[in-house]
Formats: C-alpha cells, sequence, structure tokens
C-alpha cells in the first residue's frame, strides 16, 4: 500500500503511521485524510497488528491542524463534508480493538489536538505544544475537539482553552491530564516503542475488551458501566489467552499469548 502524505508502516506487530506533509507542519487536507483512513482500514483488518502509534514526520510538527488554504476554499457544504470526513478518521480509532498511542513530537494544534485526543493516550516531547486555536480564525474545532477535551481534562479547563485559543506546553497537558508524560525530544519514539512492545505482549481479546469496556463506561453511569465490565470479564476468561495466562501462573512460567479476536 502506497501514500504520499502518510509513511504507513507494521514491525512485529506494532503499526505506526507517520503524517507526511513536514513542509506544511503536516497540516490536514482532503488528501491526507483519505490516506490515513484507509491506513486505519488497513490496520483494523490485519490480525497481527496489537498496537498503533500516530506522530508526525519531522521535528516541528505532529499535526498543526487543518490545512488553511484549502479549507478557506470550502463552502459550507464542503466544510461540513471536510469535517466528517475527518471525525469519521478519528472516531475509528476510539473503536480500533487495539492500543493507540500518540507520539506529540512537536506541535499539535486543532486537527492535531484532536487526533491525539482520540487515542488511548499521550506521550509528548518536551518540545511538543498542544491547542486549539480555532477561534483565532473566526472557527470552532470540527473534528471533535469541543467533545473530547472536555471528557478529558473538564468542562472549566477545556473552554478556557478553546475560548482563548492558546497553546500549552508538553509540561502543562501532562499537568491538566490531557498527554500522560513528557519525554525529550530524542527519546520520544524509543520511550513509545518500549510501552507499544509491553502492550503488545499482552492478550490481544484482553486488550479489546478493557478498551471496551473504558470507553463504553465513560458514557453511562456507575452500575450500567459496572455491569458493562462483568460481561467483559466473563468473555475474556473463556479466550484462549486467558487460558494460556492462568495455566502460565499455575506452571510459574511467562506467559505467551497467541490467541486471536475469533477465539
Amino acid at each position: 500500500m502506497s501514500f504520499e502524505n502518510i509513511v504507513f508502516q507494521v514491525d512485529q506487530g506494532i503499526a505506526t503511521i507517520t503524517f507526511n506533509r513536514p513542509k506544511a507542519l503536516n497540516a490536514l487536507n482532503q488528501a491526507l485524510l483519505a490516506e490515513f483512513s484507509q491506513a486505519l482500514d488497513a490496520v483494523a483488518a490485519d490480525e497481527s497488528v496489537r498496537v498503533l502509534i500516530l506522530t508526525g514526520a519531522g521535528e516541528k510538527a505532529f499535526v498543526a491542524g487543518a490545512d488553511i488554504g484549502e479549507l478557506a476554499t470550502y463552502s459550507a457544504l464542503q466544510a461540513k463534508n471536510f469535517s466528517k470526513a475527518g471525525d469519521a478518521s478519528i472516531a475509528t480509532l476510539q473503536v480500533l480493538p487495539i492500543a493507540v498511542i500518540a507520539a506529540v513530537n512537536g506541535f499539535a494544534l486543532g486537527g492535531g489536538s484532536e487526533i491525539a485526543l482520540a487515542c488511548d493516550f499521550i506521550y509528548a516531547a518536551d518540545t511538543a505544544k498542544f491547542g486549539l486555536p480555532e477561534i483565532n480564525l473566526g472557527l470552532i474545532p470540527g473534528f471533535g475537539g469541543t467533545q473530547r477535551l472536555p471528557r478529558a481534562i473538564g468542562a472549566g479547563r477545556a473552554k478556557e482553552l478553546i475560548f482563548t485559543g492558546k497553546m500549552i506546553t508538553a509540561a502543562e497537558a501532562v499537568q491538566i491530564g490531557l498527554a500522560n508524560k513528557t519525554v525529550p525530544a530524542d527519546a520520544l519514539m524509543e520511550e513509545v516503542l518500549k510501552t507499544a512492545r509491553d502492550i503488545a505482549a499482552k492478550g490481544r481479546v484482553s486488550l479489546r475488551a478493557v478498551k471496551q469496556a473504558i470507553n463504553q463506561g465513560l458514557n453511562v453511569d456507575l452500575v450500567s458501566g459496572c455491569n458493562i465490565e462483568v460481561d467483559a470479564f466473563a468473555i475474556t476468561l473463556a479466550s484462549a489467552d486467558a487460558k494460556e495466562g492462568t495455566a502460565a501462573f499455575l506452571e510459574k512460567r511467562k506467559a505467551v499469548f497467541k490467541g486471536t479476536l475469533k477465539d
């Protein structure tokens, strides 16, 4: 599969999508979004992939938002279609049955922050900057930012960031719970890959189940959420990986998980 605006690779169960428009700070346009969607479909169809990493080409940007030159030419209908396309691709990240890690290596603005927010968690280079600056253009976030950011950091902090359009540092992003950790820029991918390899060694069924339980539980009351967990626990216990994991524990050896989502 060949792409012009992204780099897509899979190595030992870990897929990486690199946004690859460095001269435009990896800004999102229709062509990039279409390729991103195709790559996500490829990840979803590949049973060997257990973790997906998203990052940006170059040292300056993860994704510095939408391509304003293209955006400025849109009619209202074109803007709606662009927003729907971006939102659909980004929403796919949340339903992938694998872990998705954002390795934010630079500016994550507008759509860049929105993509990162849809990942399971974020590791950021110490040089990274986050923000939803659409208000400065007379616009609002269009790829889920008004919905995911308040859920991630609370309504008050989200409103402050969106109303002002200001950027925050990686350290500030960690402080408010937007990012999990900040890492020296030259060590970012090494740290992300270390975590990715750890996750990739876990059982595939249990990873899918726990991601679904957390995501679905966030949208319901506590009792309903616990019921989701009970059902997910029962399903995982019947899986081949659970049989391997419990046997390995009793036999005092390291578990080797080989189960698939069909087991």
